[in-house]
């Protein structure tokens, strides 16, 4: 996938320009930057949840995704591609097999699916012991897991995470972390935007770095430079 030549704006107002990135199926990478910097409306456009003023994405056979753009293609595109935002976007009222259950019912799998795949899931990311507690009563770091089990129950190639760490503790945060190295090591490409300077720092990967509206700097085996 390469995102070619993205540049965002609010009420006129270029906040993002000329954004190009290359990612590699199979890849592990961390974008780093200033908190005011639109992370997350870079995020929202990937997914075509913002619309940017010019760009494309060029999959990985080579066609322009947007330029094609369609119904049917768009939807498979998002299949493939699942986004984790910063506040987790779960249901507190209901348990964690229901939240996980909810996301797979939404896009329409058949109930014998979903009883056999949640408790799966919920197993790969270690928190099948707490299928029948709501999310309110949850920790920080078990609701991040919960997160990650809607993810997973789709098989999506690519996990983009806005901030996975950014209110845990360094050893339940480490934890979370290796959850995706596992998943990497299993082909699924892996976008983290973070602002934890020890994960950048632990694992480093490729580390890509926003300023001023622009990339900066692009390294593999780097560490948090902002």
């Amino acid at each position: 996938m390469k995102i070619d030549n993205l540049t965002l704006a609010f009420s006129n107002k270029t906040v993002v320009k000329n954004i190009n990135i290359e990612i590699n199926s199979g890849e592990f990478i961390f974008l780093i930057w200033l908190s005011w910097s639109w992370k997350t409306s870079i995020i929202r456009s990937i997914i075509w949840d913002f619309k940017p003023i010019s760009w494309d994405i060029i999959l990985d056979n080579w066609d322009p995704l947007y330029k094609n753009l369609n119904d049917k293609l768009l939807s498979i595109y998002r299949r493939n591609i699942w986004v984790i935002f910063q506040d987790y976007k779960l249901m507190e009222s209901k348990s964690v097999y229901e939240n996980v259950a909810f996301a797979m019912e939404v896009c329409w799998y058949n109930d014998k699916y979903i009883q056999k795949k949640v408790p799966e899931t919920l197993e790969q990311v270690k928190i099948l012991s707490k299928k029948d507690k709501f999310v309110s009563e949850l920790s920080g770091g078990e609701k991040q897991r919960v997160s990650i089990a809607r993810a997973l129950v789709h098989n999506p190639n690519i996990i983009i995470w806005d901030e996975p760490t950014w209110n845990l503790d360094p050893i339940t945060a480490m934890e979370v972390m290796n959850i995706f190295v596992d998943l990497n090591k299993e082909w699924k490409t892996i976008i983290i935007a973070t602002h934890d300077k020890n994960i950048v720092d632990k694992l480093k990967k490729r580390v890509v770095v926003f300023k001023d509206k622009e990339i900066v700097s692009d390294k593999e085996n780097s560490t948090y430079e902002l």
